[in-house]
């Protein structure tokens, strides 16, 4: 076990970014095609089922100090963050005009889970309680100023699946009268599009960090 996470290498990263790629992409073949728009509380729950081990383990064995933090507390931090992560989502989308009748609350519930697991889960597995580190990892300049390797990791999935789900959403309102226009289909699609350019673009980062590290050295 490594003793620190900021040891993490631009492969290292964009290996744990595999497997929850790979998460995503049992849900979906489980689901079918075209399943999130027949059926999106299927799809979701799929995709929560089958993404939450996944980045749940991966970011527990990343978390900071394992010394004096061990994997299952790290775990279970992330398993209390799951729920209170998509509390603050759905609160999010309810607020910016995600409809509240009964017969979305549970593809609001779903979707909220799926994207705590994209923005708040990871954070509780490695950071804990740390409000430095949380609002480290919540502010946009972390791109623009050094910062710890783990932050790149977290950050840019974080923001693209927020910037994703946001974007998604514009077509909701539009007089097209297409399936995917309900909630939170097109959210949805944005919010997994945006994740996964966030993981992709974090290696790039984190490669870009341990560069200007390397340079500053010499």
């Amino acid at each position: 076990m490594r003793a620190s996470v900021t040891e993490i290498s631009a492969f290292t990263a964009a290996a744990a970014h595999v497997l929850c790629f790979a998460g995503l992409a049992v849900a979906h073949s489980l689901a079918g095609p075209g399943a999130p728009v027949s059926d999106p509380a299927r799809a979701l729950r799929l995709l929560v089922v089958c993404e939450a081990p996944v980045v749940i383990a991966v970011f527990s064995y990343l978390r900071r100090d394992p010394k004096s933090c061990s994997f299952f507390k790290a775990a279970a931090r992330g398993l209390i963050g799951l729920p209170v992560g998509a509390f603050f989502n759905a609160f999010g989308a309810i607020v910016l005009g995600a409809p509240v009748g009964i017969k979305y609350w549970m593809v609001t519930i779903y979707w909220s889970l799926l994207m705590s697991l994209f923005t708040f889960v990871p954070a509780a597995c490695v950071f804990g309680v740390s409000k430095i580190d949380w609002q480290t990892v919540l502010c946009h300049s972390i791109y623009f100023t050094p910062t710890d390797v783990e932050n790149y990791m977290i950050s840019a999935p974080c923001h693209g699946a927020v910037l994703g789900a946001w974007l998604g959403a514009w077509p909701m309102p539009l007089d097209w009268e297409r399936p995917w226009q309900e909630w939170p289909i097109c959210v949805t699609y944005g919010a997994v599009a945006g994740h996964l350019v966030g993981m992709a673009v974090s290696p790039v980062l984190i490669a870009v960090h341990k560069r200007r590290v390397r340079a500053k050295a010499d």
